[in-house]
Order: structure tokens, then sequence, then C-alpha cells
């Protein structure tokens, strides 16, 4: 009796910690969320709590106490319990049971103009101020691109939820994934079941490394062109930005940064109609005989890396998708969205080059009149240094995530304490990670290379490369033929757009650095 007793009371216990955890997990899902709904262009930055789990194979599952394996009684109604290895059976997949399981976990549920928000930021954020370089060396084959790559990236996204969904055995169309990296792991399966992930992760570390290098190179750049007759370098201002960064290394979480990050995405929206309005007052010297059909055929693929880098938001979008009140509402959000980003990157583009033709400088607002460039350009490295510590943290949680914390599958020793507290190793390694994103600016410090390497190298496979070839590999024998053309075709056309920009983008980093390296 006295065993009995004993068992019942500790199943309630263990019941009580893992509906808490389970409810902290759901704040922390809803406090990601609010931290990328300010970011742009990394892979929705903290990525959402949730959406983190579930890379790791994290899994709701109903917990069979040690009795009921014995015979005993089952466990206690609504026990549930986190398996990281995966191996635990689901609840049926359109069952009650499983919907109220989820229900019950306070996941975050966000309105189609919400998660249309955080898309608008993903896609139309600071990276905008390079693509009147790509007009530059594009002229209007660069503003079909920017056309081009909307059209894409929006059915990519689509495509890329699609995969999300299987028909179960009563025909009707079930969520049986959660995120990027779930997909490609059933892409890879049986054979490699971790490998599509594994690549996933590694495409997504390097971009939000790159993006956060980017942030710095940007900064020095601004404050270099703010005040020139100071005698401060480029890479001194560099210097100082990444001493400002450097507590991003004790980040626990993203509250506080997100509420003022939020405030410099609106700043930063206003900045984009100033630009406009200081162009607009100049129309009549805009050079219309300098946008021509002709291109740069060397520096020409920078700009295609540059353009898609600025669209690449497909990362975070089954997430998003997960979170939606009416997930029903994705493809009419994603329309919108994206021709609304289309009109106002090709206005911003065309009017930005048209006002300062072949002097377009990599960062648009360095060819402001020196009265409103240093205001402008201050707002603009607040926004960068704010900006700095989403990305920073998503790349950190997922290094942690896939080498220390992985339990038996991890590389090296879990880099937290028994207490929770970061090891003193484990934070050397955050600063090296903020001198390392330094050392890259100081000796790469171009903006332009930098996105369109980045662009070119992630951006191309995680919006048209990966998208449209899981979308053939795990539904092609429900596709209609004009689907199956469209993959072909995107996964031809980007595959190309991402050798040829990759190839010159680093030929034109190695150039940069060897110079840099001799003076």
């Amino acid at each position: 009796m006295a065993t009995l007793l004993r068992s019942k009371l500790s199943n309630v216990a263990t019941t009580v910690s893992h509906k808490s955890q389970a409810k902290m997990s759901g704040m922390f899902a809803r406090m990601g969320f609010q931290a990328a709904t300010d970011e742009e262009a990394v892979g929705f930055a903290h990525c959402d709590d949730l959406d983190m789990e579930h890379r790791q194979g994290l899994q709701m599952d109903i917990l069979k106490s040690e009795g009921s394996e014995e015979g005993g009684e089952p466990p206690l109604e609504g026990d549930i319990h986190y398996q990281r290895d995966g191996t635990g059976p689901l609840p049926p997949s359109g069952s009650k049971e499983a919907c109220s399981e989820l229900s019950g976990q306070g996941k975050p549920k966000i309105t189609a103009w919400e998660a249309g928000w955080n898309v608008t930021n993903a896609i139309q954020g600071m990276f905008v101020l390079g693509l009147p370089y790509a007009i530059l060396h594009g002229g209007y084959l660069g503003l079909f691109l920017i056309i081009f790559a909307a059209v894409v990236c929006c059915y990519t996204g689509k495509i890329l939820i699609a995969c999300l969904y299987e028909e179960n055995e009563d025909g009707e169309i079930v969520r049986v994934r959660d995120s990027y990296v779930d997909i490609a792991n059933a892409c890879c399966a049986p054979r490699f079941p971790t490998l599509g992930g594994r690549i996933v992760n590694v495409a997504q570390i390097i971009e939000l490394v790159m993006t956060c290098i980017l942030y710095v190179v940007v900064s020095g750049n601004l404050m270099y062109n703010s005040f020139p007759n100071l005698p401060v370098s480029q890479k001194s201002w560099s210097i100082i930005a990444t001493a400002v960064l450097l507590p991003c290394a004790f980040l626990k979480n993203l509250k506080a940064v997100s509420k003022f990050s939020l405030l410099c995405t609106l700043a930063h929206f206003v900045i984009n109609i100033l630009v406009i309005a200081y162009c607009l007052s100049r129309a009549r010297d805009w050079a219309w005989d300098k946008v021509k059909f002709y291109i740069d055929v060397k520096k020409f693929p920078i700009s295609i890396g540059i353009i898609v880098f600025s669209y690449t938001s497909q990362i975070f979008l089954p997430s998003l998708e997960g979170n939606m009140q009416n997930p029903k509402e994705f493809h009419c959000m994603m329309n919108w969205t994206h021709i609304a980003a289309c009109i106002l990157k090709g206005l911003f583009a065309l009017v930005a080059y048209l006002t300062w033709a072949d002097e377009t400088k990599e960062v648009i607002t360095d060819n402001l009149p020196s009265t409103i460039r240093a205001v402008v350009n201050i707002f603009l490295v607040a926004k960068a240094l704010l900006s700095y510590p989403l990305p920073f943290f998503a790349a950190v949680e997922v290094l942690e995530r896939s080498l220390f914390q992985d339990g038996n599958r991890a590389f090296f020793p879990n880099c937290y304490g028994g207490d929770g507290r970061l090891k003193s190793w484990g934070l050397t390694l955050r600063c090296a990670l903020v001198v390392f994103t330094l050392l890259m600016a100081i000796y790469v410090p171009h903006f332009a290379l930098l996105m369109g390497l980045t662009g070119s190298l992630t951006g191309a496979g995680l919006c048209f490369l990966l998208p449209s070839l899981f979308h053939l590999k795990l539904l092609w024998r429900k596709l209609l033929w004009h689907h199956v053309f469209f993959d072909v075709a995107i996964f031809v056309i980007g595959g190309i757009c991402s050798i040829s920009g990759f190839i010159h983008s680093l030929e034109g980093l190695i150039e940069a650095f060897r110079t840099n390296a001799e003076d």
C-alpha cells in the first residue's frame, strides 16, 4: 500500500513538473516570437523556442508510468512529458486528445495581420539599403530580378508549408511535421534520417553569423561616412561597435532587446520614406538614360545574391504558420506581403538609383547630403547594433543545442553547470564568436560582397533549391505537371544563380582580403 501511494504521489509530482515545463515552453515560444518580430533577413532570428525544440526531435507524448508497464494503474489523464530522442509514440494526428493536449500548452496564436508583420520585417528590413547598388550593375534586369525573386520566394514559401502536411487514412490533410529541419530529415529518411536537418542547421548558422558580420560592417561604414573629418578609420569604428556589442555574450534572453529593436524597426521604415522623399525632390534631375538593359557580367551575379538575401524568410515560415489562428490564411498573407515588398523594393531601388546614377554607393544613405546623412546614419547604426543580438543569440542557441546540449549525441560536454549557469569556457566561446564577427568585418569591410555571398550561398539554398527539391521528393505523386515544371525550373535557375553569385562574390572577397592584408 505504501509503495502504491508513493508511486501515485510520484506520478502527480511528475505531472505538475512536466505541465509547468510545458507552460514555460509556451511562454518562451511567445517571447521568441516577440523577439523575431523585430528582425529582418535572419531566418526569424530566435526562430521561436518551440520550433527550436522540434529541431532536436522534441515531441509531446503521453506519459507512461512504470506502473502501467508492469500491469499497474494507467497514467493519470493529461500526464505528458517531453521526449528529446523522439522515440515515443505520438497521439493520433487528428484526434481530439492530440488537439486538446497541444492547445493546452499556452502555444501562442497570431492573426494573419500579425504574421504578415513578421514576414514584412523579415523581407523589408535594413538590407534593402543595398538594392540600389544592385540596379547599378543590372539596370532593368535588376528590377526584373526584384520582381522575379518576390514571385519565386512567395511560391517556395507556400510549397515548403505544403511539405508539412500529408493525407491520413481518412483522406484528411493533417500536419505531420513542425519545422524546416523535420522536412529535410523526412526527405533523407530512411537511409540518412538526420542528414537533411544537419544541412539546414549548418546553412542557418552560416546565415545568422554572416548577418552579424554585416551588422558590424554596416555600423563601421555608416559611422565613417557620417564623420569623415574625424581621425577614425572604418576599421576603428567597427572595433568600437564590437566593444558595444561584447555584452551580447552574457545574454540570457532577448526580452529587453526586442522592445528597443521594435522601435528601431519603425524608425527604419521612416528613414526609407525620408530617402524616397529626398529622391522625389530631385525628380527633375533623374538620370533615366543611365538605366539600361546591359549588365556588368562580373558584378551582376553579386547583385543576384543581394536581391535574394533581401527576401530570405523561409527558415521561420513553418513555425509562423503553426502559430497562426487560421493557417488557411497563410497563402493570402504570403501574397500581399510579397506583392508589397516587390513594389516597395522596386520603387526604392529605382528611385534611389535614378537620383545618384553611377555614383550610387553600396549603402545608399552614404549618398545623402552631409547635412542629413549623419542623423540618418546614426539611427541606422542604432538599428544595426540593437538588431545584432537577435541573430547572435539564435546562432549561439543552435550551436549550444547541437554541440553541447544534445544528450548523448553532443560532441562536447555541456556548457551549462548543474545550477543552469553558463560555464566560463562557454562564455569564452561566446566572446570568441563576437570577436570573429569583428575580424571578418575588419578584413572584408564590403557590405555588398558579404551580402551577395550570403544570399548566393545560404539564401538561394534555403529559398530556392531546398524547398523545390523537398516538394518534388515528398509530394511528387500528387503534383500536377505545371507544379513539377515550376519546381524543376526554380531548382535549375536557382542553382545557376547561386553558383554564379557565389563564385563572383568569393572572388571579390578574396581580392578584398588580400588588399586589406597588404595594407
